[in-house]
């Protein structure tokens, strides 16, 4: 995997903006996943000294076992303020620097925030996976935009999630009667092949196993690496 360059990275919502607008119309929206899902990896990232650091963590986990083979963390300067919608210019720099020193690299990537489900149709996890080429799945706690029906409550309970006529993403239930999670396309993967993965790497709690190592990792939590 070849990274990009961040010397000319958006500093202001403008350029950001602007960017978004343009890469959006290269996000895949069918499935161009590898013949065999071997790796799966979380991404999450922190904030250190008031926001002025951000640390961002990668787990990759042996799927469909969801064992940790490898993970890594970088810290680094963080380049933009925090506006909503615009998640990716303030998260993605140092998830690439994690990404850059991992010696094994995952299949596909699920990450802790929007992909379609976004205003733009460009939220983190589009592009990560745009500029990584990598198959990747948003998975939100909280909903950026869009409206969806009743959902029932038992685990593998899914509606969609609409902006206007559009399906923009699916709200799926991962534990009987919790809150459901928000799951999007990110890049070369189709919708009902996010759900599958979100919920086959969810067997046991609310949020998938790998963002719950990725977010151990990120916050410095017990178990995880702070470093």
């Amino acid at each position: 995997m070849k990274l990009p360059s961040l010397a000319d990275w958006p500093t202001t919502t403008v350029a950001a903006r602007a960017l978004q607008q343009a890469l959006a119309p290269g996000v895949e929206r069918r499935n161009r996943l590898p013949d065999r899902i071997r790796l799966v990896a979380g991404v999450d990232v922190g904030f250190e000294e008031a926001g002025r650091v951000t640390r961002a963590a990668v787990a990759v986990l042996r799927f469909p076992e969801l064992e940790l083979v490898t993970q890594a963390v970088h810290r680094e300067a963080t380049r933009f303020p925090y506006v909503p919608g615009y998640l990716s210019f303030r998260e993605i720099p140092a998830i690439l620097g994690a990404l850059a020193t991992l010696t094994t690299l995952p299949d596909l990537l699920l990450c802790d925030g929007q992909g379609l489900a976004h205003p733009r149709r460009f939220g983190i996890a589009s592009h990560l996976g745009l500029l990584t080429d990598l198959p990747s799945i948003g998975v939100a706690k909280s909903r950026l935009i869009g409206r969806h029906g009743d959902l029932p409550p038992e685990r593998g309970a899914c509606v969609a999630l609409l902006d206007g006529e559009e399906v923009i993403g699916a709200v799926l239930r991962t534990r009987q009667a919790v809150q459901p999670l928000y799951v999007s396309i990110g890049h070369r993967i189709n919708l009902a092949t996010a759900v599958d993965f979100v919920l086959r790497c969810a067997p046991r709690y609310r949020l998938p196993e790998t963002t719950r190592q990725a977010h151990r990792l990120a916050s410095g939590e017990p178990g995880g690496q702070n470093r």
